[in-house]
């Protein structure tokens, strides 16, 4: 089983570890070179539609980005803050429940891959919707994960579409307004990280009991929380 997870749009620019990205020999050492290829051959005039901010700000993250390996790094719990992982809070759990996280956990990133929990990352900005990053890791995600017999997907769609399997569940939390169901959007991202936190809490790895959460008011109806 693996349990999808998103990158968080805002990180830590902390460093914890003195290591350096390329020392810390990436599993998708070769693919991220070949997006800073493409990244190191864009024009300026490009750069606010990849990073979409002003062109200043662009100019300083298109460097930072092209100093990816020669960056230090945290690990990726670290890293990756924001609403879904401070409400999953991986640093309070137990040790049993952060080695069942860590193997059992992946972020699927725009630039590194998927992502290990544990795994040492520098800081970086870049989205999966740029550079038709989508298609270009969907073969080496759907690769990767072809062999899970359970895929619980926590995605925005943009990254669900980086890889295609036959044992995915989709997890979707939604409000009941106005006499119909709408998307929980960003104020469902609590929940998300509190979802991550029951399964790796207790362990689960049947769908049956991931299916069991019950928490502010979301329960399982048979396509959605």
């Amino acid at each position: 089983m693996k349990i999808l997870i998103p990158p968080s749009e805002g990180k830590s620019k902390e460093n914890t570890q003195s290591l350096l990205f390329g020392e810390s020999e990436p599993e998708y050492s070769n693919e991220i070179k070949e997006i800073l290829h493409v990244l190191s051959t864009s024009k300026n005039e490009d750069l606010i539609k990849i990073y979409g901010t002003s062109i200043e700000k662009s100019e300083i993250l298109h460097k930072e980005n092209l100093e990816l390996f020669n960056r230090k790094c945290s690990y990726a719990y670290e890293r990756y803050t924001g609403v879904v992982y401070n409400n999953f809070n991986f640093k309070s759990l137990d040790e049993e429940s952060k080695k069942f996280a860590v193997k059992n956990i992946l972020v699927t990133s725009g630039f590194l891959g998927l992502v290990k929990l544990n795994d040492l990352i520098p800081n970086y900005k870049l989205k999966m919707n740029v550079l038709r990053l989508t298609n270009f890791w969907k073969p080496i995600f759907t690769k990767k994960l072809e062999n899970e017999n359970l895929l619980i997907d926590l995605l925005p769609e943009i990254h669900s579409k980086s890889y295609e399997s036959s044992n995915t569940v989709k997890i979707d939390f939604k409000f009941f307004r106005n006499n119909k169901f709408i998307s929980a959007g960003h104020n469902g991202k609590a929940i998300k990280g509190k979802f991550i936190r029951y399964i790796v809490k207790n362990k689960f790895e049947n769908l049956e009991n991931i299916l069991e959460f019950n928490e502010d008011g979301f329960k399982w109806n048979g396509k959605f929380f």
